[in-house]
């Protein structure tokens, strides 16, 4: 896909995440929104998959730490070919293979179960270490969130990965600032999170995590690292795309009301008119 198209497909996957959290009246909109670039960059560059074959051998393995911010996931395999495009609009429904967390029995292409925050390090680190034992090609990734890091667990796999070099592991942080109970510096300071990382022997990446570009750049440079894991801290914007929810932390995890709803599909629209007008 072209830039413009790839920066389309991710404002599209935006506008689906507005109108299925709306349907389902519950649910996580700002780092859905802040991971919609990352997300379409993962499915439709980055990732060597087969949507048809969603239990492809040979597929690369995404892994999501913070399964609250599924909505995201969902769209971007449905935009991809995995499902349906009209099964977004059971999210979090009673019978849904959309639950408010994934769940690797319901959904094809998710690869494992998440909620706990700080368990998605440790499945995918323990994943890639055993697929090196088997030598397979694949790569392992995971998408975590910058909370999480307050997770001692989190921190073991870190420490784990590190020492085992583990050359064909990315981690993906979603570094936007905020959590559940506010500001993630306010809550637990993380910084210098670069440093801490290098520590434990990873090779460190920060990036622009709206900048499609920038996200396929430092997925392929982590693939010719052959000494150490790489994370990709990508520095992204709560709610972006959609002005009042945009960097504030009570939108963390809660849906809009029909009228915001309306209003934030209207941002979108605006944003992808923007879009279309800058490449012709």
């Amino acid at each position: 896909m072209t830039l413009k198209e790839l920066q389309t497909k991710a404002n599209e996957i935006r506008e689906d995440i507005i109108k299925m959290l709306l349907e389902a009246g519950s649910g996580h909109s700002a780092g859905p929104l802040g991971m919609a670039d990352v997300f379409t960059a993962l499915y439709f560059e980055i990732l060597n998959q087969k949507p048809e074959d969603p239990f492809w051998i040979e597929r690369d393995r995404l892994f999501l730490s913070n399964g609250h911010i599924c909505p995201v996931r969902y769209t971007a395999m449905a935009h991809a070919g995995y499902f349906p495009k009209s099964e977004l609009m059971t999210l979090r429904k009673l019978g849904s293979r959309l639950q408010g967390h994934p769940e690797r029995e319901r959904l094809p292409g998710v690869e494992t179960t998440s909620g706990p925050l700080g368990s998605g390090l440790a499945q995918a680190t323990g994943y890639a270490y055993a697929s090196r034992m088997d030598g397979k090609k694949f790569r392992v990734y995971c998408v975590c969130s910058d909370g999480e890091h307050d997770a001692g667990n989190h921190w073991e796999a870190v420490m784990f990965a590190g020492k085992n070099n583990l050359n064909n592991l990315t981690a993906i942080v979603d570094r936007n600032n905020i959590q559940i109970d506010g500001y993630t510096e306010d809550v637990m300071p993380l910084e210098p999170l670069k440093e801490k990382y290098e520590a434990f022997n990873w090779h460190v990446l920060d990036i622009d995590g709206h900048n499609i570009e920038e996200v396929i750049d430092a997925c392929n440079h982590a693939k010719a690292v052959y000494e150490n894991p790489t994370v990709i801290i990508a520095h992204t914007i709560p709610g972006k795309g959609v002005s009042f929810m945009e960097n504030l932390p009570e939108w963390h995890g809660k849906p809009p009301n029909p009228e915001e709803a309306k209003k934030a599909l209207h941002e979108l629209r605006t944003l992808g008119g923007k879009i279309k007008s800058e490449h012709e």
